[in-house]
């Protein structure tokens, strides 16, 4: 059943228009937090950047609001929102890779997961996310943190041009070359600025990787976590792991008897010869004896992927994010204190790296505005059942509180949740007078507004 639209939005786009009462209205207002159930105006599947376009210009003509889906992965669900106009970007997935020049052109739904693919095919990748079916644009528009960052920079650092749709509906190449502002905007400053309908990114050779992940005993984390502390301050750049807190899932290299058990654990991903690989990952081994461990030489995209099983769509989530300077003891001791109580085996803290090549990128190179950040933190709360949220929820917040006052101001746009509205200048620190400014300049009416949001 396909209804014709007011304001003839319907005659103005190539691809799908859906609205209520279509078959498939329920399944294309779904999205990733399944704390989320809004009934959008209507959900445009977007076949290209004019229908982009179309959309941007019909939310502006009936002041609906514009919700801008790319993975559909954002916590609090910013792809969707009661009587908003959704640009839905899954169907522009194409990955062009150019192996000699190591550029790779991406669509804006594209999937991390389609875009390692892609690029795996000749030996290649660029800094994405943990999760494969994250979508590029909000990683990338946020800063983009993932293992190959210490190695070769933010996502955002890798990003050479965007294709991008303006609050004006104008279609616009941003790049070092053109409108350098908008560009320089684009790179941390979140969905802000426009719909960005393709990426470009410089590529690196990265074929085989050596890691994995490494679970230890709760009363080995102070060691763990210490040792990881001062291992990390100069730590080949090759090496781009995380700690984290787990409960053991099912798997066949956890022992039986420990499943289920909450345990300290290491990710690692090495991105330099497997030999030189094993010697580095042997250093925990050193530290405390694994209880589990599953490591080895592997494809990048495999431990890109790794742990999509733990995060399917349909649960509920609540994050909390952190910047860390310096990982004191005080702060270890309240992450050992709050992360053996992580709750559900979906649940977890990554302490994640931002070292390395994201500290030779000067802070005002780009919009991302924590450049002095030695670490990011996620509390990620995430669980099947709705009946557990205030407990979850609650966890979350106790654990955050925990650590706030060992913590840089402020946290990673990408892992805040919708009640961390009120703490945008923290969020994007040291440039968010500057993205004000480009606000005003690019999108006056706050069109798009539903991100982490920067008012004009």
């Amino acid at each position: 059943m396909t209804t014709q639209l007011p304001g003839t939005l319907a005659d103005r786009v190539r691809g799908r228009v859906v609205r209520p009462g279509d078959d498939d209205y329920d399944e294309a207002r779904r999205v990733y937090n399944a704390m989320i159930d809004a009934r959008p105006h209507v959900v445009v599947r977007c076949a290209g950047p004019d229908d982009v376009a179309a959309a941007v210009r019909y939310a502006a003509e009936t002041g609906r609001a514009l919700a801008v889906r790319g993975g559909g992965h954002s916590v609090p669900g910013f792809g969707t929102a009661d009587d908003a106009v959704v640009a839905d970007l899954s169907l522009l997935q194409s990955v062009d890779v150019d192996p000699e020049a190591r550029t790779a052109r991406a669509g804006g739904g594209t999937t991390w997961g389609r875009f390692n693919d892609a690029t795996a095919a000749s030996g290649l990748a660029t800094t994405g996310g943990i999760i494969s079916t994250t979508g590029i644009g909000g990683l990338t528009l946020g800063g983009g943190i993932g293992y190959l960052c210490r190695g070769y920079g933010l996502s955002c650092d890798n990003l050479l041009a965007a294709e991008v749709v303006t609050a004006d509906g104008s279609v616009v190449t941003a790049s070092a070359e053109e409108e350098p502002d908008l560009f320089w905007a684009l790179r941390g400053g979140g969905g802000n600025f426009g719909v960005v309908t393709s990426f470009t990114y410089r590529v690196h050779p990265v074929g085989t990787i050596y890691g994995g992940p490494m679970f230890f005993e709760l009363a080995d984390a102070p060691a763990v976590l210490d040792f990881f502390r001062d291992f990390i301050a100069d730590a080949p750049r090759e090496y781009g792991g995380f700690p984290a807190f787990q409960i053991a899932p099912p798997l066949p290299f956890v022992p039986e008897d420990r499943v289920g058990d909450t345990f300290v654990a290491v990710v690692s991903c090495w991105s330099g010869s497997a030999a030189e690989g094993e010697r580095v990952v042997d250093r925990f081994r050193q530290v405390a004896r694994p209880v589990a461990e599953h490591v080895g030489p592997m494809p990048y995209p495999a431990l890109n992927s790794a742990f999509d099983p733990l995060v399917p769509p349909g649960l509920q989530h609540y994050w909390k994010a952190a910047f860390v300077t310096e990982l004191t003891d005080a702060a270890i001791a309240a992450h050992v204190e709050h992360g053996a109580r992580v709750p559900v085996v979906n649940s977890t803290m990554h302490l994640y790296p931002i070292n390395g090549a994201v500290h030779d990128v000067a802070s005002d190179a780009t919009a991302f505005g924590h450049r002095d950040a030695s670490f990011a933190a996620v509390i990620a709360g995430m669980w099947p059942d709705p009946g557990d949220n205030e407990a979850n929820v609650r966890w979350v917040r106790e654990y955050h509180a925990a650590i706030a006052p060992h913590s840089a101001p402020g946290g990673y746009t990408n892992f805040a949740s919708a009640d961390d509205a009120h703490k945008a200048a923290e969020n994007y620190g040291a440039n968010h007078e500057r993205l004000r400014e480009l606000k005003r300049r690019y999108d006056p009416g706050n069109l798009f507004h539903l991100n982490q949001n920067i008012r004009p």
